[in-house]
């Protein structure tokens, strides 16, 4: 039963949700939307849980001095003090132009934001940049007619971007671009359309039921 509820309202939800994005009816429509201010109801409750979650784990591996447990302390120190700031500050007052939200240029908030978050995510991008080139690195090694394909569309494509490449020959460019809009493209769409497949094949067997592990059981 405890399992079984939940399951019941998914699939219930589900296949409304699916029938009424095909049904214009108007009394449809107003529960479809209805249904949809529900749903972000329910994942702003996600966050609040995912901060609880995250303050537990983190608090009891402080509390038993787990391995790198002083860089916890500086998550959680951080995390509590930006939400403090955020909510200190709150949403700008209309009324008031000189009240300044938590979202306004030149607020704690924004300057929190500025000042540490992005500095640390330019440092993580930096950094991917090498764990990137290392990657290419063993992709295009050359081992099969299609490696072999794939290293000198990445060679004409890095060429074509800068101006070296128009300085060998002025159809690099072009070649770049052609690679870009044509095979490029080809490739990304089939990507999508296969994930969205995905997608699609997951929510199915959510709504028959078949996928239950986020009810804490194995799947079929």
């Amino acid at each position: 039963m405890k399992r079984t509820v939940p399951f019941l309202i998914t699939m219930a939800a589900g296949l409304f949700m699916l029938v009424a994005f095909f049904v214009p009816h108007p009394s449809v429509r107003v529960l479809y939307t209805e249904m949809q201010t529900w749903a972000i109801v329910v994942v702003g409750f996600t966050y609040v849980l995912g901060v609880a979650n995250l303050l537990r784990i983190n608090t009891r591996h402080v509390a038993r001095r787990e391995r790198d447990w002083p860089f916890k302390i500086v998550l959680i120190a951080g995390l509590l003090a930006t939400m403090a700031i955020g909510f200190s500050e709150g949403i700008s007052d209309i009324m008031d132009p000189s009240v300044l939200g938590y979202s306004e240029t030149g607020s704690r908030f924004q300057w929190v934001y500025i000042t540490f978050y992005s500095p640390m995510s330019a440092t993580m991008f930096a950094l991917l940049a090498f764990f990137i080139a290392s990657a290419a690195f063993r992709a295009f090694r050359i081992r099969s007619f299609e490696a072999m394909l794939l290293a000198i569309a990445a060679f004409i494509l890095m060429l074509g971007r800068v101006p070296l490449g128009n300085a060998i020959h002025p159809v690099i460019p072009g070649a770049a671009d052609w690679l870009m809009e044509i095979p490029q493209n080809a490739a990304k769409r089939g990507i999508l359309i296969g994930a969205a497949l995905g997608v699609i094949a997951t929510g199915m067997r959510v709504i028959l039921g078949m996928e239950k592990t986020y009810g804490g059981g194995e799947g079929s």
